[in-house]
């Protein structure tokens, strides 16, 4: 299904709005749209706008930047627990690896909506490169 891009005059004016937008769950390009219909599986295209979302090539990199970003959040709490308290091995692995997991699943999700919208903004894999009609103007000047 081929859906012509509809007028928006919200588009992004920055990088990390789109990056925002993206990790909210929310089409990069108009803000509204929802950009998941389930929980890792991107809409094919925005109801809001009808941004083609197919061209996204997310692929493994969101899952290293929870895992990278879970491992320095937890590493001074993983530190304090071995070292502030007395805690058998056993009770710091009930403690650390549930708490490593919901911080990973809790941030997949947003990695890999910005990840997109940082596709969507650079204009990559097949993404049209859009920026706002004063942006653009300001850029040929």
């Amino acid at each position: 299904m081929n859906h012509p891009l509809k007028s928006d005059p919200l588009l992004p004016t920055t990088f990390w709005q789109a990056a925002g937008r993206g990790a909210l769950g929310k089409c990069p390009r108009c803000g509204e749209g929802r950009l998941f219909r389930k929980y890792l599986k991107p809409v094919d295209h925005c109801p809001a706008c009808a941004q083609d979302l197919t061209h996204q090539q997310a692929d493994d990199f969101p899952a290293y930047v929870a895992i990278i970003v879970s491992g320095h959040l937890l590493a001074p709490i993983i530190i304090m627990l071995a070292t502030q308290f007395e805690l058998e091995p056993p009770a710091l692995f009930a403690i650390i690896v549930p708490l490593a997991l919901l911080m990973m699943l809790g941030m997949l999700q947003p990695a890999k909506g910005a990840i997109i919208a940082a596709q969507w903004w650079h204009g990559l894999h097949g993404f049209k490169r859009e920026r706002p009609l004063a942006e653009v103007g300001s850029e040929k000047a």
